[in-house]
């Protein structure tokens, strides 16, 4: 992942064409004519041999033949010349090339791997970025750049548009020419050899031009990389997604395995990681754009009640309706709202409930009135202004009242024009504006809700985890010797006893459990473990005993426990005779009477690996089929948000004959299972079905665990990094006090607080460069605090005060490029804590941890005047230079190659 050259494929100043061509129909020709029609500034340089001129431009023979280096290259040649090609740029010092030769509908999987490969080991990127192949090109309106083979131009705009498919990549197109909507970036993936959504987000999450940014993803291939990308440009713009779902993963699922050699994904894990990383998950293309009109508006919502004002009754209940099934709330009117709009129009004239319900007559002076009365309301997150036609009431001039009364208001405001005509003119007051339009009830109300949406997903990215809820120190190594003695006698799994004594290592209630290889042994471990027991089938190909009455309950004597196992027996063999029976698990039973069945399970997901599963448990589970997804690592907030979207969740808050279920418990429990799966890499499965909910807490009653072979770091699987508490260290300053250095964690929010206002002017204004701060409020905290480790790291030191209450003493921080190739550090030490070492040993710690991952240059900056920072940088061997910019700083590079740590 590396925006390293992207700017020679954005923003070009030398184009040329291979495989250029006068034939009509031909992709040569189509690119030449788009380039030359978007009026591209640069020199563009066809190359042919079989042509003296195209598109009016002479044309050169072969690449070694053009008279100056082409910063982007659209190779429209065969797909069997194109390594050659390559070659040949390479040669030339072409640092970008777009792929857009016909070839691969002839070829088999193997084959099309093959040519791609060969086209990677020769343009080795980033050193030339390649997009596609399969590309059907890009557009940089803001460049006259039309290097597509679109069939239109579009103007220049703040929106990006980066699509997976060909088909929709046009579609999109077309509505945003029908629409007057005008982009930044239109970008056609292809096949993605090089240049991803990952590389391509990353440079437009930095982009001054681009306000917002829209996918259409089908597939991703590494989660990781896509995941961190995404994290970060959402926190600076919105990023709105549209993926087919469901009609992809059943439909489509064989094609595209044939074309990319990617198996079926669920669409409900791409649904958790959009909204985990914050983006915007929409239905369909006028959602993306209604959207996008909405969340690019300077004015935001921060819930879902909407007050409707409209002249037509049917229509605002019509938008009434769509906002309640859509899960908005209308908001309720104060009191001192209706007495005002009483005033303006009279209390027998309007409805006196929301929707407000003006009168068809009324002009656009009471238009305006009432919304001001609505928007002073606090009641409501935004207001929905609606016009039917009326002649009574011109389209134009109410909109132009409207639009006058917003001036200098910050609360979301929304309108829709419905009709044509006028009204699309009144719609066109609105847009020129900035004021939000749209042309019906729905298409307004969902704008709204996706608002709504999105703002809620960005308030989870930086919510500040709540502790968990006990102290949690999981026997890790006894559980790793228990799955290393199962794998090493060859099995895939692991008994029941087995996976409970795991579950147990990581702090989960269990019932206890034995195993019985007869009749004889069932009884003796049932007067082992005490009556009542269950007694339970055990056989490879019977996965579910309930199925052939496998599972007996509450047998409370030696006599019931022999007689159950005999029975067992007597039926295994009348309707499986097939099935291996291994004997019998023997458990004691759980009483917990009135609590819920839950189940918790993970699974590995071939592109977002650990995948963790919660929702209704017990034998109907798959029949009532209420289950969500998430993604580790896991706090518990976000545990709590797995569980509210269950259906269950609504009976876990207690019913008038139930006390409410320990919620804290069973997300504690997730989170638990989410750390084994990440601890243990050789399991690829759990599964706690039934697990015991109650008021006590949780109750593990049964559990599967499968395993196999795995030897990397557990981490390596998950889409998004953990915690890496593998860097937890604990050091000694020069006046004995012991300390930890260790990341930053989001739950080090409040204490970081603290720390930030400890500081004193002089290193806040050192530290921010002589902008001396002293208010951070929530989101600039949880941005210091919530980094993605594999982007940033942040060493805090931290000890406990006299009371035993923890405390940050300094950090040091390193934000590392998305190709790994330098970070750029910072470093702060509490005012009280200089003369202790603590600065050392925090620059120590980053540069071996930078020095770890393999960046190769570490720098700073800081100011003139800072000579304690350049001083402590001297001694770990960084240069210091002035900086060419700026007179009042200095630079400081270290190469870690000359780093021996």
């Amino acid at each position: 992942m590396s925006v390293t050259n992207l700017e020679y494929l954005f923003k070009p100043k030398s184009v040329a064409v291979i495989g250029a061509t006068n034939d009509p129909r031909n992709a040569g020709n189509i690119v030449m004519r788009n380039i030359m029609a978007g009026g591209f500034l640069g020199p563009v340089m066809p190359v042919s041999s079989q042509a003296e001129a195209i598109a009016g431009v002479l044309t050169h023979p072969s690449v070694r033949h053009l008279p100056k280096t082409p910063d982007l290259a659209v190779v429209c040649s065969p797909l069997d010349e194109v390594p050659e090609v390559i070659h040949s740029l390479k040669e030339r010092g072409t640092r970008a090339a777009v792929l857009m030769g016909a070839g691969f509908a002839s070829m088999s999987y193997d084959e099309s791997q093959d040519i791609k490969s060969t086209i990677l080991s020769i343009a080795q990127p980033p050193e030339i970025r390649i997009l596609g192949p399969k590309s059907l090109g890009l557009m940089v309106p803001s460049m006259n750049l039309n290097a597509s083979l679109a069939h239109a131009r579009v103007e220049p705009g703040k929106v990006a548009f980066i699509s997976q498919s060909d088909s929709l990549f046009a579609t999109v197109l077309d509505w945003a020419i029908d629409k007057g909507v005008g982009f930044s970036h239109m970008v056609a993936l292809g096949s993605r050899i090089d240049v991803t959504f990952a590389d391509i987000l990353d440079y437009l999450g930095s982009d001054p031009l681009t306000r917002s940014i829209m996918l259409y993803v089908e597939s991703i291939r590494d989660a990781r990389e896509f995941m961190s990308a995404a994290r970060a440009a959402s926190r600076n713009k919105p990023v709105l997604v549209i993926r087919p779902g469901q009609a992809l993963d059943t439909v489509f699922a064989e094609l595209k395995q044939r074309e990319t050699g990617e198996a079926r994904y669920s669409d409900e894990i791409y649904d958790v990681a959009f909204r985990r990383a914050g983006m915007l998950r929409v239905e369909d293309i006028d959602g993306l754009f209604d959207a996008a009109q909405t969340l690019s508006a300077p004015r935001q919502v921060f819930g879902r009640k909407l007050a409707i004002l409209t002249n037509g009754t049917s229509a605002g209940i019509l938008a009434a309706d769509r906002l309640l099934v859509g899960g908005g709330e209308m908001a309720p009117l104060s009191e001192e709202t209706v007495k005002g709009i009483d005033a303006v129009l009279g209390a027998s004239n309007w409805s006196r409930a929301n929707p407000v319900d003006i009168p068809f007559n009324a002009d656009g002076k009471a238009y305006s009135e009432v919304l001001k009365l609505l928007i002073k309301d606090k009641n409501s997150n935004g207001i929905l202004a609606m016009h039917v036609p009326w002649t009574a009431q011109p389209d134009v001039e109410v909109a132009e009242a409207i639009r006058d009364s917003l001036k200098r208001v910050r609360r979301m405001v929304l309108t829709a024009w419905l009709g044509s005509g006028q009204a699309g003119q009144a719609r066109e007051v609105f847009r020129n504006a900035g004021i939000p339009t749209y042309e019906t009830p729905s298409q307004a109300v969902q704008a709204f809700l996706y608002m709504a949406e999105y703002l809620h997903n960005q308030e989870m990215l930086i919510e500040t985890p709540d502790s968990l809820p006990t102290d949690f120190f999981p026997d890790t190594a006894g559980a790793r010797r228990i799955v290393r003695r199962a794998l090493e006698t060859g099995r895939e799994s692991l008994t029941e006893p087995e996976a409970k004594d795991i579950l147990a290592a990581y702090g989960i209630p269990v019932v206890e459990t034995r195993i019985a290889v007869s009749a004889k042994e069932a009884v003796i471990a049932a007067d082992e473990l005490g009556y009542p027991v269950a007694l339970k089938l055990r056989s490879p190909q019977i996965p579910q005993p309930y199925d052939v009455g496998g599972v007996l309950l509450d047998l409370e004597t030696p006599e019931r426990v022999w007689e159950g196992a005999a029975s067992i027996l007597a039926r295994c063999t009348r309707e499986r005779p097939d099935a291996y029976i291994e004997g019998f698990t023997v458990q004691k039973m759980g009483r917990r009477p009135g609590a819920h069945e839950l189940s918790v399970s993970a699974h590995l997901d071939g592109i977002f690996g650990p995948v963790l599963q919660f929702g209704h448990g017990g034998m109907a589970r798959e029949m009532i089929q209420d289950q969500a997804l998430t993604l580790p690592p896991l706090s518990m907030s976000l545990a709590r948000e797995l569980v509210s979207r269950t259906r269950i969740s609504t009976l876990l808050k207690g019913t008038p004959s139930h006390l409410p279920a320990d919620i804290d418990d069973i997300c504690l429990t997730i989170i638990q299972i989410s750390q084994l799966i990440v601890d243990v890499p050789q399991i690829t499965a759990i599964d706690i079905n039934p697990l015991y909910a109650d008021s006590e807490g949780v109750l593990a009653l049964d559990a599967k665990i499968d395993i196999a072979p795995f030897d990397g770091a557990g981490e390596s699987r998950l889409a998004i990094r953990p915690y890496p508490r593998e860097l937890e260290e604990c050091v000694t300053l020069k006046s004995g006090r012991q300390i930890t250095l260790r990341p930053i964690r989001p739950e080090d929010e409040d204490t970081h607080r603290v720390f930030l206002a400890s500081l004193s002017d002089e290193d806040l204004r050192l530290r921010f460069f002589g902008v001396v701060q002293r208010e951070f409020d929530h989101k600039d905290i949880a941005r210091f605090t919530q980094i993605d480790y594999d982007r940033e790291m942040a060493f805090i030191a931290t000890a406990l005060t006299e009371r035993g209450e923890p405390e940050t003493l300094g950090v040091m921080r390193t934000n590392t490029k998305p190709d790994n190739s330098e970070a750029e550090f910072a470093i702060v030490v509490r005012s009280d804590m200089k003369g202790e070492g603590l600065g050392s040993m925090l620059f120590h710690k980053g540069i071996q941890y930078t020095k770890e991952r393999g960046t190769r240059l570490l720098v700073g900056q800081t100011m003139l005047e800072n000579k304690a920072m350049q001083g402590l940088s001297k001694k770990f061997g960084f240069e210091i230079a002035p900086d060419p910019h700026d007179p009042d700083l200095v630079d400081m590079t270290l190469d870690m190659d000359t780093v021996d740590i």
